[in-house]
């Protein structure tokens, strides 16, 4: 877009007004003047409703209930929930906020959820309806995605992204109880642009697996090659404290999910650039690929919300 060159002997004041209507956007031109407090679900400006059906859908983050009745996943924006055996998906999660990452409670009475419903991506809890929605974590910085529970069903870890400079950022694992608070850090960022996130817990609550950029240096590359291998797979001992590289290697590892008995732990690999599901027996080592059907991972990305739904 071009500009008349006298635009540049205007009061400094008057340059301000004219950057904020070129180019910010209308709702946070709206915020700046104080007029009123944005909000997210009550955009400003006209709008309209189309209907749309589906029968799939791409990038799902999902979650099968503890009972096994029935399936959560996100699409669009929206929660829904699915009769593990089929039939119509039910909206329990909607609006103009993005509603993202279901995740059921050990005791399978409530989801969390990521949303940016209070103006970023924060950790929020419902009711398995959809009921009773409100936020647990109230970051408007540091903000939050990719929640787990821990096994009792009272504290929930997330990926916390952090910033410095020109880096797009980096990931730590934080630990918040269900009822909110200022949480806990439970590891550190090596540095402030290799990513780490995609926080698991054993069945017993002892480890927490997570997936992290495993390439050298401490600079973000845009030149990585995933057939040696970008993204591994940790695990951190929350008694001891040690932490203990779990898969790596040749077309990376990322997504780290756990086995109900604890003995396995699923994962996803790149092979021949394409994105393969693995299980891998955690007493032998030995990983064995299960279906090569995937979408394709974003190991090559900053994968805030995940490598891989």
């Amino acid at each position: 877009m071009r500009y008349p060159a006298r635009m540049t002997i205007l009061p400094a004041c008057v340059r301000m007004a004219l950057a904020i209507l070129l180019f910010v956007p209308p709702a946070r031109a709206q915020e700046l003047s104080g007029d009123s407090a944005w909000n997210v679900n009550e955009p400003p400006g006209p709008s309209l409703s189309a209907p749309i059906d589906v029968r799939e859908g791409t990038w799902m983050n999902l979650d099968l209930s503890p009972d096994g009745s029935e399936i959560a996943f996100d699409l669009l924006g929206d929660i829904y929930t699915l009769p593990i055996a089929g039939g119509e998906a039910k909206r329990i999660a909607s609006g103009a906020a993005w509603q993202m990452q279901p995740r059921y409670s050990p005791d399978g009475k409530k989801l969390a959820f990521t949303s940016d419903a209070n103006g970023g991506d924060n950790l929020w809890v419902m009711d398995r309806d959809g009921a009773n929605a409100h936020a647990v974590t109230k970051e408007t910085f540091r903000l939050v995605n990719s929640s787990a529970w821990t096994p009792e069903g009272q504290w929930l870890a997330v990926r916390k992204h952090f910033t410095q400079r020109r880096s797009l950022g980096a990931g730590e694992i934080w630990l918040y109880h269900r009822t909110g608070g200022e949480g806990v850090a439970l590891t550190t960022k090596k540095n402030d642009q290799k990513d780490l996130g995609e926080p698991a817990f054993s069945p017993d609550g002892r480890y927490l697996y997570y997936s992290y950029d495993a390439t050298g240096g401490d600079t973000f590359a845009y030149s990585k090659d995933t057939n040696p291998g970008i993204y591994a797979i940790d695990r951190l001992d929350r008694e001891t404290q040690e932490v203990r590289r779990i898969a790596s290697g040749p077309g990376g590892a990322c997504r780290p999910t756990p086995s109900h008995d604890g003995k396995r732990l699923a994962f996803v690999r790149r092979v021949r650039y394409q994105s393969t599901l693995f299980v891998q027996d955690l007493e032998s080592g030995e990983a064995l690929p299960i279906t090569d059907t995937l979408e394709r991972d974003m190991q090559e990305t900053w994968a805030i919300h995940g490598v891989y739904p």
